[in-house]
């Protein structure tokens, strides 16, 4: 490949996908190159070691292909890895790259939407066990906080088999939105803390008071995405702006490609590498 510098997006699998979409519907104008860890998901149940070691991987074979800036486009290698990657590993690697998450934004966001400070947080039990939610809002917002965490064990798989909109599906949803509410029923804001949930959003509202404000990641992450390249020029401009995106799986490409497909409605022909 050419030595284009494209801005790296990684994921355990297809939920950083939603996370592509968004963030090329806000700056269509750069390179982009989606990386799934496929072969190796899902993340959530690992421990910390593993995941770290296997979002190390990821990112340095993204790093190898031409990227700069790689966003950690997975809540888990989010809250489990991210940290160690920006305070240990960049500066002996590459001190001039950078590596961003998804879980500071979406936390960035919680302030301008609750009106009485109870948040909910849903998502898988490797991110709902990391505390990594809860810890960041605490450090945002000293502690004024309300939060509540519900793990959601069948939503990536209701996505994964194409199971939205029917009935099995709809009470897993239904369940996991009435533990949240009954642990705390003031809650006004409620965070989708994982990549897959987007695709769920509708069925979320069907069982949601009007009144709770739902956080969806990708629009969220596009946006300080945006800001960030703006406050960073240095980096802004070493992102090459050709306006494509290539997809690299370290699964089948076929089982990749039909998957993809049903995440960003388009056909999708990606390549099969080894981390």
């Amino acid at each position: 490949m050419n030595r284009s510098h494209p801005i790296g997006i990684f994921d355990s699998g297809y939920g950083g996908l939603t996370i592509l979409k968004d963030i090329r519907k806000q700056l269509p104008q750069y390179d982009y190159l989606y990386l799934g860890d496929n072969a190796r998901t899902p993340y959530g149940t690992r421990s910390f070691d593993v995941v770290y070691e296997f979002t190390l991987q990821a990112v340095k074979k993204l790093f190898e292909m031409g990227c700069q800036l790689v966003i950690l486009a997975c809540n888990t290698a989010s809250a489990k890895a991210l940290r160690t990657i920006q305070q240990t590993d960049l500066p002996k690697i590459a001190p001039n790259k950078r590596v961003l998450g998804v879980i500071r934004p979406s936390a960035e966001e919680v302030d301008r939407l609750t009106r009485n400070k109870h948040v909910g947080i849903l998502g898988t039990k490797g991110t709902v066990s990391s505390m990594s939610y809860v810890l960041e809002l605490e450090k945002l917002h000293n502690g004024t906080l309300t939060v509540s965490q519900e793990t959601c064990p069948m939503w990536v798989p209701i996505v994964e088999n194409n199971e939205i909109g029917t009935p099995g599906a709809n009470y897993f949803i239904q369940k996991n939105i009435n533990n949240i509410l009954s642990a705390d029923p003031l809650i006004d804001t409620l965070i989708l803390g994982c990549t897959h949930y987007p695709m769920l959003t509708q069925s979320i509202k069907m069982f949601l008071p009007a009144t709770v404000q739902i956080i969806e990641q990708g629009p969220i992450v596009a946006q300080k995405l945006a800001d960030y390249l703006n406050r960073h020029p240095e980096m802004e401009s070493v992102c090459s702006t050709g306006g494509s995106v290539q997809y690299f799986t370290t699964e089948t490409s076929n089982n990749f490609n039909n998957m993809a497909s049903l995440f960003l409605n388009e056909p999708i022909e990606a390549k099969t590498i080894r981390l």
